[in-house]
């Protein structure tokens, strides 16, 4: 019987008892290695973080308060030591992408509010974790609807609140920013702008702008000219034309 030859052959029985254990050391060994390598070395050197682990709105608030002050903001000196702790310049484009997806309305601050809620969708809750999103937040800029609604974001949250235009220095710095690296015709836009009599830009300029440098060549060869731009553009094309016939 079955039982009979079990009985006349322990050998089998140890063999088949070491098989079993191996596999399940061989698969624990797997899993091992599997969690470890979940785990993500960030920018901070020596620091690790598990990505898996749970976000944490209480570890949140605490970090809001290491530059916050007794207002609930983080204003432009502790924003300063913010950018310095998470390793990017004040001036880089993705702390526009930050403000944006923190829905911020004012150029240089952060509120309690506008922290938590952006923090939490981005699911940041420390320096290594906000750090571990910069790559992901530059590359939001190259999808061209999001790319969009930043660059319309931009208008509202660098302009004082009292305005309703952009004075015509900040605009310059803001389209530097957005499309200085990508629009070959800036560097011609921002000298029309430098010796141009306007002072302001308006929201139906800048919106415009964008427009413009998506769809009209460089050499301005499909430029409309009975098109539903705004004034300022014609002027630029008609100031070009007058400057490259020089």
């Amino acid at each position: 019987t079955p039982a009979s030859e079990s009985a006349k052959s322990p050998g089998k029985n140890i063999c088949e008892f070491l098989s079993a254990s191996f596999t399940l050391s061989y698969i624990s060994r797997c899993i091992i290695t599997s969690l470890k390598s979940s785990y993500c070395r960030t920018q901070t050197p020596g620091r690790l973080l598990n990505p898996d682990d749970q976000f944490s709105s209480k570890k949140c608030l605490a970090w809001f308060y290491e530059y916050a002050g007794s207002d609930d903001i983080v204003g432009p000196e502790s924003m300063e030591k913010f950018c310095e702790d998470i390793g990017v310049e004040p001036e880089n484009i993705v702390m526009l992408v930050l403000a944006w997806k923190l829905e911020a309305t004012n150029m240089g601050f952060f509120t309690k509010e506008e922290w938590l809620k952006g923090m939490t969708s981005l699911r940041c809750d420390c320096t290594e974790r906000l750090q571990g999103k910069l790559d992901y937040m530059r590359s939001q800029l190259n999808d061209p609807v999001i790319f969009k609604n930043i660059y319309r974001y931009a208008f509202d949250f660098a302009r004082d609140k009292d305005q309703r235009s952009l004075d015509m220095d900040t605009a310059k710095s803001m389209l530097a920013l957005l499309l200085g690296r990508t629009w070959p015709l800036f560097p011609v836009f921002h000298q029309f702008l430098e010796q141009s009599k306007y002072k302001v830009m308006n929201k139906d300029q800048w919106y415009n702008v964008l427009e413009f440098s998506r769809t009209v060549n460089t050499d301005l060869s499909n430029y409309d000219e009975d098109g539903a731009w705004p004034v300022m553009l014609d002027e630029f094309v008609e100031w070009n034309k007058a400057r490259n016939a020089l």
